[in-house]
């Protein structure tokens, strides 16, 4: 088993290198911080009982598999983003926030035409409809990790499932409705 002192030294010779590793992967320099952070945290918590001998190998395995899922994140937010953005005014493309788009009241578009605001809410309503025809457990986990911006690992204590099923639910649900709004005519 390692001791404080060995988890302590080997994640501070670690770092370095991890940094390097993560910041050439996700080529953000912030990015590449919270990636290391969030991998030094997982091993501490889940595998600091280990004996030392495993530390190198583990930790390797947590910062890969750390980035995947900033890279998993990333897409599936960028995918949602541009789809939602197509419904801000061009002046504020900059400041875009879809939750505003779509919480917001019927009036606030200003000098929108008739056509578009009609188009849009269109589409706002397939696209609730869709959610809507999701699996409960997927709709759910989706629900929580894209719109209400909850972790992995919140979203997990709120099911009461594992980060592995949330990942899978959140997969399965960006998928099928990303093939809803597909057949529909409406592509990301």
């Amino acid at each position: 088993m390692a001791t404080d002192k060995e988890l302590s030294d080997f994640l501070e010779d670690v770092e370095r290198r991890a940094f390097k590793q993560a910041l050439y992967a996700v080529r953000k320099e912030e990015s590449a911080l919270d990636v290391v952070q969030d991998a030094m945290i997982k091993l501490a918590e889940k595998y600091g009982d280990k004996p030392a001998a495993e530390l190198p190998m583990l930790f390797q395995r947590i910062l890969q598999n750390t980035i995947r899922d900033h890279f998993r994140r990333e897409k599936v937010r960028s995918s949602w983003i541009s789809l939602f953005s197509a419904f801000g005014r061009q002046d504020e493309q900059e400041h875009f926030d879809a939750l505003d788009i779509i919480e917001a009241p019927e009036d606030s578009y200003g000098g929108e035409n008739g056509q578009n605001r009609l188009e849009r809410s269109q589409i706002l309503a397939i696209i609730e409809s869709e959610v809507q025809n999701l699996p409960p457990r997927q709709r759910e986990a989706f629900l929580m990790r894209y719109w209400q911006d909850l972790s992995v690992t919140e979203t997990a204590a709120v099911m009461g499932c594992s980060e592995g099923s949330v990942k899978t639910h959140c997969s399965r649900a960006t998928h099928a409705l990303a093939a809803a709004l597909k057949v529909r005519g409406i592509t990301l």
